[in-house]
């Protein structure tokens, strides 16, 4: 079966404004193979990295500090292509019903949960869609 945990190094922005909590998706990540673009902890400084750095997909915590969303950059990276992942203690629910179709994984999560939402992501994009909460 193939994973997304063994091929050339695909980057992935992490966009999450909790210190902790990024440095332990960043870990999870690179324990998959993958490059971490960022992270950004804000809009601002994830559609900077947008617009500077190769992205293959995108890990994207819903709700920010100050307020913010990461709607912008879920807009920024659905015009282009890129896939992304929304990262999430709210689910589904917590989403913007422009994003419904999107997939969620729930925090707090596994590294197994993680590694099967990316294989999804990039191994079977047609399932990527489709809600699964851990």
């Amino acid at each position: 079966m193939n994973d997304v945990s063994k091929p050339a190094r695909l980057r992935l922005l992490v966009l999450e404004d909790e210190a902790l909590v990024s440095m332990l998706i960043e870990d999870q990540v690179i324990e998959l193979g993958f490059s971490v673009v960022g992270p950004a902890a804000t809009v601002k400084q994830a559609l900077a990295l947008c617009a500077t750095e190769p992205i293959d997909g995108a890990l994207l915590d819903v709700n920010l500090g100050g307020g913010q969303r990461s709607d912008p950059v879920a807009d920024y990276l659905d015009k282009r292509k890129v896939p992304f992942l929304f990262v999430t203690g709210y689910g589904q629910a917590g989403l913007d019903p422009r994003f419904a179709d999107r997939a969620v994984l729930q925090k707090p999560f596994a590294l197994p949960e993680l590694r099967r939402e990316l294989n999804a992501m990039f191994l079977d994009p047609a399932a990527a869609g489709a809600q699964r909460l851990a």
